[in-house]
Formats: structure tokens, sequence, C-alpha cells
């Protein structure tokens, strides 16, 4: 994680260049084609043709033809540039008309900007606008694949043996554990990434040179005990290594220097890999990950250069490869989605190993850097390294109120949703607000990056991950139609392997950060239409919501008139009220030709959860 609100601001001005493309084969990318702007019920509805190659498209907006066109900034803090078509204007204003473009967006930034065409929001009527979810529960199932639970972050993993107290008095050991195990069982986590592998407490460099890991030990031993894996990040740097030994980060110091000498990074990486090889197993071992450092393209990660990062990545690599080749080795970890094209150009130029590209963005849907990977293994021969979003999140800047908002839920869906098809891992930054980074929290709603409070409440973007990981079954065609479809209103569904049931979650979100506390023009009300089903047969219905009134935590607190921490009594009803409740809907009866419809509510910010259960 990263001082990111001021560093991210002006992510642009990183140290080093982007890749131009080249060596992997990429040229320019053409401006997007077939621009089409639709006026809908409180946005503007932008949709347009693919480019092959694109990494994603950056949207322009201007009050005349003539411009000047500028970016649309949703005010999440990082990339503004989207994965895909469509994009729902929501900052635009009912009434009032604007000019939009789009541009292709590459390793190096925006290209060339579309045609320009006009489009205008429309107020709200009298009622929600409307939306339909149409789902094909008769076709062909499709596995829906775990980009949401392969891995998630946390703080450093010695908060395992923290001994003090911690915010509000709280257990942070206990806690801590208890949080992983949470979105181990109710989540289905596999893997936890956490920076500091080489903290003070964790690895110590004895007088004759040689590495001793006994606290990392002890760190480890609790870790595994959870049944989960851990992500290897190679940092940070010890001071007897470092060639600036006071150029640190964070409350506590993490040491984010280059090495003084090479050979000696080399040495503590293989070292490292054979020490956890000798405790834990090597087949074990050569199951985990290994990244290497954390954003360096932030100087206040970094003190080193681009080429630096690329020596320190190389030294590294080979030193755990040389130890096992079984082992996923990977980088940058850079921020905003930088230096991706460089580092594997540099592994294509310099015959390096990366089995995995990995990269962090914020208050955006990740960009698909599958054009990069597949030149990059179409130009070497070698397989295609996995894209590993390590980091991920709602927004980069600490104690923001967006992190406990209703808001984040929709988003959460959105974000991996469209990861679905373009990444091999989408991990939320992080499971719990027992978290030091730039001071523990304060409160208990502090806007702390954790799914689950200090005390292991629920937040709302909690409940959007558990509803992922309820869906049952196969993946079946769920197409939305109507006012805002695709970019406000979408939809994922499910069909039990015996046809038994069919899952159905839809969700009603925007990016734009303006629109924290909802918006009524936005709300919908959405008409599920499941076709497929046995002509006749009556489904009950079960109906889980996540909005404003339900499964919201934080209004929970502000009805008790909370202040900074709860006490006992407010506690109890806190821990009483963190629930997702099953509402009973009306059942439905499949008609003569297999179709059972039923209407809902979906206010913005919104999540439904709806699951058809043969009777």
């Amino acid at each position: 994680m990263t001082e990111k609100s001021a560093a991210r601001a002006d992510w642009e001005s990183r140290i080093g260049k982007p890749s131009d493309g080249r060596l992997l084969g990429i040229g320019e990318l053409p401006a997007p084609a077939g621009l089409s702007a639709d006026d809908g019920t409180g946005h503007v509805l932008l949709t347009w043709r693919p480019v092959p190659g694109a990494l994603g498209y950056l949207v322009h907006r201007a009050d005349s033809a003539e411009g000047p066109f500028e970016p649309l900034d949703h005010l999440g803090g990082d990339v503004l540039a989207v994965p895909h078509p469509p994009y729902a204007d929501t900052l635009a204003q009912p009434g009032r008309g604007y000019f939009y473009k789009v541009a292709t967006w590459s390793d190096t930034g925006a290209g060339a900007l579309s045609e320009a065409v006009p489009g205008s929001a429309r107020a709200a009527g009298s009622r929600p606008a409307e939306v339909t979810v149409a789902v094909d529960a008769a076709a062909p199932a499709t596995e829906l694949s775990g980009v949401w639970n392969r891995m998630i972050g946390a703080e450093h993993f010695s908060l395992l043996t923290w001994d003090k107290p911690g915010a509000g008095g709280s257990d942070v050991a206990k806690e801590y554990g208890d949080a992983l195990a949470i979105v181990r069982d109710e989540i289905g986590v596999r893997s936890v990434r956490a920076h500091g592998t080489f903290l003070p407490e964790t690895v110590t460099v004895r007088a004759d040179g040689s590495f001793d890991f006994s606290g990392l030990d002890a760190v480890y031993d609790r870790f595994l005990a959870t049944g989960l894996k851990p992500v290897v990040e190679l940092s940070f740097m010890p001071e007897e290594l470092a060639s600036d030994p006071h150029y640190t980060v964070f409350d506590y110091k993490a040491l984010v220097s280059t090495p003084a000498r090479w050979e000696r990074w080399g040495d503590l990486c293989r070292e490292l890999t054979v020490h956890l090889q000798e405790r834990y197993g090597r087949d074990t071992v050569a199951g985990w990950e290994f990244e290497v450092w954390n954003e360096a393209n932030l100087e206040v990660f970094w003190n080193g250069t681009q080429d630096d990062y690329h020596r320190l990545y190389e030294v590294a690599v080979r030193a755990v490869k040389g130890v096992d080749d079984r082992i996923k080795v990977g980088g940058p970890s850079s921020a905003a989605a930088g230096w991706v094209g460089a580092l594997l150009e540099y592994c294509q130029e310099h015959d390096v190993p990366v089995d995995f590209v990995s990269t962090h963005t914020y208050g955006n849907a990740p960009l698909d850097f599958r054009p990069m990977t597949r030149a990059f293994a179409e130009a070497t021969g070698r397989p295609e390294p996995e894209i590993l979003w390590t980091e991920w999140g709602v927004t980069p800047t600490h104690f923001h109120r967006v992190s406990d908002s209703v808001f984040a839920a929709p988003f959460v869906l959105r974000g991996m949703k469209s990861a679905l098809s373009s990444t091999d891992c989408l991990s939320y930054w992080v499971a719990s607000d027992q978290f030091e980074e730039l001071g523990w929290p304060p409160r208990l709603f502090h806007g702390g990056f954790g799914l689950l409070t200090v005390g292991n409440l629920r937040k709302p973007r909690f409940w959007a991950l558990y509803l992922l990981s309820q869906l049952t079954g196969g993946r079946i065609p769920a197409a939305v139609g109507g006012d805002g479809a695709g970019a406000l209103v979408e939809s994922l569904a499910t069909r039990a392997e015996d046809g038994s049931t069919v899952d159905v979650l839809l969700w009603n979100g925007t990016l734009d950060q303006s629109k924290i506390d909802g918006a009524a023009v936005l709300d919908r009300a959405a008409t599920v239409r499941v076709t497929g089903l046995e002509p006749g047969a009556v489904h009950t219905v079960e109906s889980r919501r996540v909005d404003e009134h339900h499964a919201n935590i934080q209004a929970v607190w502000k009805d008790l008139d909370g202040g900074d921490w709860p006490d006992d009594q407010q506690w109890r009803k806190l821990r009483a009220a963190d629930e997702l409740p099953v509402e009973t809907l009306a059942p439905v009866t499949a008609d003569a030709e297999g179709t059972a419809v039923l209407t809902v509510e979906l206010p913005n910010p919104g999540i439904r959860f709806l699951r058809l259960a043969r009777g």
C-alpha cells in the first residue's frame, strides 16, 4: 500500500518511461469508431466499437463540438481509462447538452480521439426508470472464474504476533487472524498478499552477514495455520543491505532503498527461498507466488530508477528460480497500472523469467493487459504470463469515507465482472481495518481500506464479494437492457448443476464518486425474466439486498448515535445487525413457455441477489 492520495494524483510524472510497444510488436492504435451517446435518466450512456490491442479507453467531454475536450474524471483517484464500453457519464447535469469523444488507451497513455457525438442526460421521472434482465436458464453453463477469491490483501503478516492493545482497545493479533478466517470461509479466499517480508521483526542480518529468519518463522507458522497461502512479496530492504538506510515509508518505517550491493539482495532472496523450503516443504513453496517489491514506480516506495527496478527484479527472479524453477515470480507490482509493458520488454530483451505481471489500480475497473501478455508470449515463445491485479479497491486514499459506504458495494461487483474475461486475479485491498500504514484507526468508521471493521463487522463491500461466492453452479447468460444497461445496471446469473436453482445477481452503481451518498435519479426498477424453466413449475424466491437500508452496518451505527468507539451494549447491537438477511418473496410460476417474471426495486447504489428454487 502507498501514501496514495498525494502520490497517485501525479502518477503520470513517475520515474521512468512506459513501453512504446515496439519490442512486443504492438503499434500505434487507431481512435475508436462507432461512438454513440444515448440520453439516459441521470446519465449519458456511451458505446463504441472495441479496438484490437487497446488496454482501455479514455472518455472526453466538452460543452461544444469545438471543445476543448477534457478527460472525464469520476473522482476515483487513479487511472481514468476504462477497460471497455459502455460508459455512463453520471456527472452530466440533466437537461444540459455535451459533446463526447473517446481515445484508445495503451501503455503510453491516450491515443487519438474519435469523432465527437452529442448527448444529454434526462431528469428523473415520477417513477424510477426501468431495466430488464433476461436470464436463459436453458443455455449451456460455463465456468464462473473466481477472480475475486484467488487472493486478497492484508496489512503486514507480523500483526499476527502483535502483543500491544490496538485501536479501540482491540486485540490486533486475534482480530487480524479472525479476519483472515472470515474471508477464507465466507468469500472463499485462497491466498493473501501482504507487505514487508523483510521487515526488522521478521528478518535480521547477523554480524557474520548471514540471515536470521526466526521472526518470519513465527509469523508464517501462525499464518499457514489458517490454511491460506502467502504471496511472498520480496520487500522491503533490510537496513544492513540498503544504500540509504534512512529512506523509509509508513508509520512502521519500511525501508524502501536500493541495495548497497546487488549481490547481497540476491543472497537474501535465495536464502529466503531455501529457508522456506526447508521449513515448509519444496512442493508447498512451489505453489506460492513471489512478487518483487511494491509500487517502485512511486518515489515514495523506491529511491532508484526504473532501470534499477529492472535490475532488482532480475537479481531476485534468478535467485529464486535458481533454487526452484517451479516457483512463480513476477512484477512490477506497480501503482496505477504503470511499467507493465516496460518490464515485459526488459524480460524479452534480456531473457529474464516472468511468470506473471502484477499491477494496481483504484477507483475504476482494471484495464485489459491481455494484448501485452499475448504479444510477449508470441514474441518469445514462452507461456503467456498471468495477469494478477495484486491491489485493487474503490479508492487509493487513506481514511476516505467511500470505503465504509454502500457506494463501494456495486463498484466491487462492476470491477469483478469486468475482470472475469481479462485477468487471472483481482485482489481487493484489504481484508481488515487492523491496519497501521498511516496510523491506527481513530474511530470505528474512519474510511479504512478493510472489508471488515476493527471488531470484524462486515461492510457493504464485504457483502458484495460474499454474494459472488453464493452464486451456485455454472454461469448462464444474463442480458441487461433498458435505461443504463451495462454501465449502471449489470448482472451475473448461474444455474445449479442439477437445475434445481437459478441465481441472479444484479446491481446498480456508478464510478462517479460525487454520488457516494446515492442519487435518486439513478434508481431503477428491474424486471427479471427467466426463460428455459420447466413449464408450469412453481419456484420459491429468496432475495438478499445491499443498499442504504439493508446490510449497511454504518447506518446501524449512526442510528445508535455512536461516537468514536462502541461501548459493550453498542457492540452487542452491532453484532446482532451484522448479517445479510434472506427475504422470501412471492413464488413465481413458469408459464406455458417456461418463463417466469418478477420485478424488484434496485436503488443506486444497490445490489439484489435472487434465488429461484424449483418447488
